[in-house]
């Protein structure tokens, strides 16, 4: 049965249940628990091949596409990113030392951050990592330093600010001159750490990098953001002689979080790039750079959701219901800290009349702990599984054990099968570093 939902990945099945990866979602909740993200793997992996597909069609192949891993890191999907034949991006020694311990390729991984620690970098450079993106000047100095202690050659690229205000909440635009990312180029700062960077024998400068924000679903914030890093790469080599081949173009494509989100084709993305790429490469006569792009949300969001079981239904009359289920900020933080919107359906005859308009709260001893204010749904008693959509995200990668509540399992769906990629935490876990 096909349906309306924000995720393309969902369908309700015989048993009238939401169904994903050929599993219904009440079995999952039956055997793994509430709550629990639930993920399509095959939706992981069709989105990936749009990426790559389309970077083989618009670009020659001539480029990589890396999984930002930030939107949901673990060993399971530094698997299935190495089969895929895709990069990574990691932000931490955490996910550097998860993408390694997973048997990721350790050259395709490319290492963000505007404050790497020496123990960072260290791992870093130890473990052989193919690019690191270098932030600032401090960061610059302490790379060159180590990579000289340790008798190696950096690969680098510089995370530069263009100076672009992308249509985004405050709080994810990165690529403007205020931002705690990177250095700017209307400054001339960019210019002086690239100059410096040169100049040093164990830095080899391979090309420079922006990221101008998340949840974008305009196409000329990205051309913008190609054409005035083409034209300092241009500049460097003219004023320079300094030649960088790799273009960085970050991501932050938007997603369908709510009927009213209106993403873009993904592919379309580096379709629009490469056409400004190529332009500026003829009329400014450098080469071709190799162009890298880094979607996370865009890959997993929509392929996870997150089941809850409703324990109370509290109607304040005249003013509001609220559904309590058992999860909450801990486990989906980003309505307390972003105000993002969500959907939700219940999981049995979910394309049932909405008669209901609830706040779905969590459980947690705190005011603002909301999933969603104003979801529309049928009729919810205690006991009813909701799932919350679109949770694959920023979910499990940003969630905490607020009130010492364990975080939920992942499990992932596909052919029929479901299986655990990270288990449910113990309370023992919560206690497992307490002396």
């Amino acid at each position: 049965m096909n349906n309306s939902f924000v995720m393309k990945c969902l369908t309700v099945n015989e048993k009238g249940n939401l169904s994903m990866g050929g599993c219904d979602i009440a079995d999952v909740a039956a055997k793994y628990g509430t709550p629990a993200y639930i993920m399509d793997e095959d939706e992981i992996r069709e989105n990936c091949r749009v990426y790559t597909g389309a970077m083989r069609e618009y670009y020659d192949g001539k480029g990589l596409v890396l999984y930002a891993s930030k939107a949901l890191s673990c060993k399971y999907m530094y698997r299935i990113m190495r089969e895929e034949g895709m990069g990574v991006d990691v932000v931490s020694g955490g996910e550097l030392y998860t993408a390694i311990k997973a048997g990721f390729p350790a050259e395709r991984i490319y290492f963000h951050g505007n404050n790497k620690t020496g123990d960072e970098i260290e791992m870093a450079l130890r473990e052989g990592v193919g690019t690191i993106v270098v932030d600032n000047i401090f960061e610059l100095e302490t790379l060159s330093r180590f990579a000289g202690d340790m008798g190696k050659t950096a690969d680098v690229m510089f995370r530069i600010k263009p100076g672009i205000d992308a249509h985004t909440h405050s709080f994810v635009q990165t690529g403007q001159i205020d931002s705690k990312f990177g250095v700017a180029l209307e400054t001339g700062e960019a210019e002086d750490i690239v100059v410096k960077a040169a100049a040093m024998p164990n830095i080899n400068v391979v090309g420079v990098h922006c990221h101008i924000g998340s949840q974008i679903f305009e196409l000329a914030p990205f051309e913008l953001a190609a054409e005035k890093m083409m034209n300092f790469i241009a500049d460097m080599k003219d004023r320079h002689g300094i030649v960088m081949d790799r273009l960085n173009l970050g991501g932050g494509y938007g997603i369908k979080y709510t009927e009213s989100d209106t993403p873009i084709d993904y592919d379309k993305y580096i379709c629009a790039v490469a056409k400004v790429v190529r332009g500026i490469s003829e009329s400014r006569g450098v080469k071709l750079p190799y162009i890298v792009m880094e979607p996370g949300r865009s890959i997993v969001a929509e392929a996870g959701l997150t089941v809850y079981t409703v324990g109370t239904v509290k109607e304040i009359p005249g003013i509001r219901t609220y559904i309590s289920v058992d999860g909450g900020m801990g486990d989906n933080p980003r309505y307390i800290l972003y105000q993002s919107e969500y959907e939700a359906a219940r999981v049995h005859d979910p394309n049932a009349e909405k008669t209901m308009v609830a706040t779905i709260a969590g459980k947690c001893c705190e005011s603002g702990d909301i999933l969603i204010d104003g979801a529309r749904l049928p009729e919810i008693k205690a006991g009813d599984l909701i799932a919350v959509l679109a949770t694959g995200a920023y979910n499990y990668s940003m969630a905490s054990n607020y009130n010492r509540i364990p975080r939920p399992p992942i499990v992932m769906v596909s052919g029929g099968e479901a299986k655990l990629a990270v288990k449910r935490e113990s309370y023992d876990d919560l206690i497992l570093n307490d002396l």
